[in-house]
């Protein structure tokens, strides 16, 4: 097909965009360097903002070329739930009560393990958060990992490359660690319904692979990382604020699962969402700062991409499409590090036909490389958001990213290729 001008303007952009997420540390040092305009620079050296930016360049671009109407409904053909619902999950899954429920149960298991406490916990929170994230959603399994390490690890001063490997990990666990059901990991999700893969399904031909790989993933960067971690100061008096009523915490949980139920649906878990926040202010002193910036930052971030993904079809389901079922494992993981996984397997759920060898290579192919970038994965624009306070100049370079995840993405090849 003959892409049209506003196709291969938006597979411009996208690439634009693709590149300016790797240039974000560039930005901020400028933030620093050149202070009279620091606050652009900061702008545009914040990777949340990166797509939401660019996807507002297409838009004003639609506007004066084919006019208002077709910009608007362009806007509004798109869905923006899983925007809305990451915002939701995030700051719900965010709160005192959830996380100190999450970091009992985390500590829990930790103590049947026979290591160091500090190695024991770090190890449980890399292989039973992500695999969570199954029943949470992976943006919310997300959000309490990402919490647990930054408060239990990350704020002690750990070295650049235990923070690298760390997230490359996390990462790379999030992604594969969502497949043991049908419904929390949207690229599972986009070909569940139609192809019928139900959560027997997934749990014996993709889950209980996707669950061995996180745990090696873990227990690799555990065990290289066992000096540093046994250094730390692991003591019982962690808690920097009072215990939460257990009233209070199974009000918090009865949120978090209703809008998991409700999560595609955004009139339900929007006004759910909405109550949740009048409960929270009514219940200040057992509260935390609500990471209401962090949430809408990453909204914004998934809001550009939907805007932007919706011009890239055009190219992207030809060459998708082209692949041999052997040839699509290894493709579709490439693509996932420039494009979300979801897209990918939602343009594969609009071909008919196609063998179970090819329906398999593609689903797996998208969750194995969901750790590699930034916008490999939806959840991971919500765990950039929450740990790179702790990185130089408060920005994850995306080389180091890329580079700590690619030995987990190794071990998550092997493990559903050769099982």
């Amino acid at each position: 097909m003959t892409p049209s001008i506003i196709q291969m303007t938006g597979a411009v952009l996208f690439a634009i965009a693709i590149l300016h997420t790797f240039s974000t540390k560039f930005f901020e040092h400028l933030a620093h360097a050149r202070p009279t305009h620091a606050g652009l620079w900061h702008l545009l050296g914040e990777v949340e903002v990166v797509f939401g930016f660019w996807a507002m360049i297409l838009i004003l671009f639609m506007f004066a070329v084919e006019g208002q109407g077709a910009a608007i409904a362009y806007l509004d053909s798109r869905n923006f739930t899983e925007p809305m619902f990451v915002f939701a999950i995030m700051v719900i899954a965010g709160t005192r009560p959830i996380l100190q429920f999450a970091q009992l149960g985390v500590r829990g298991v930790a103590r049947l393990l026979p290591l160091p406490g500090a190695l024991a916990f770090y190890l449980t929170t890399l292989s039973l958060v992500p695999l969570l994230g199954s029943f949470i959603t992976e943006p919310a399994a997300m959000t309490l990992a990402a919490l647990i390490l930054r408060d239990r690890y990350f704020a002690r001063g750990l070295s650049t490359r235990l923070r690298y490997v760390t997230l490359g990990v996390l990462f790379v666990n999030i992604s594969i660690g969502g497949t043991l059901t049908s419904f929390a990991a949207p690229p599972v999700l986009m070909v569940a319904g139609k192809w019928h893969w139900d959560m027997m399904h997934m749990m014996t031909t993709i889950g209980w692979k996707a669950a061995l790989a996180v745990g090696v993933n873990a227990l690799c960067a555990t065990w290289l990382f066992r000096r540093e971690l046994a250094q730390l100061a692991f003591g019982k008096g962690e808690a920097a604020h009072g215990k939460v009523p257990a009233a209070m915490i199974v009000l918090h949980l009865l949120f978090l699962v209703a809008v998991v139920v409700f999560a595609h649906h955004p009139s339900v878990f929007m006004g759910l969402f909405l109550f949740f926040l009048g409960v929270a202010h009514a219940y200040q002193h057992y509260q935390d700062r609500l990471i209401l910036r962090e949430g809408l930052l990453v909204a914004f971030f998934l809001a550009g991409l939907v805007v932007l993904g919706g011009q890239q079809q055009w190219w992207l389901q030809p060459v998708l499409l082209s692949m041999s079922s052997d040839a699509v494992f290894f493709g579709t993981t490439l693509l996932t590090a420039i494009t979300d996984n979801a897209a990918l397997t939602y343009l594969g759920s609009l071909v008919d036909g196609l063998s179970d060898a090819f329906k398999y290579a593609l689903v797996t192919g998208a969750v194995t490389g969901g750790g590699l970038t930034i916008i490999a994965n939806a959840p991971n624009p919500a765990g950039i958001a929450i740990l790179r306070g702790h990185f130089e100049d408060e920005a994850v370079h995306p080389l180091g990213l890329l580079l700590a995840a690619v030995p987990p993405t190794v071990v998550a090849i092997l493990a559903f290729r050769l099982l």
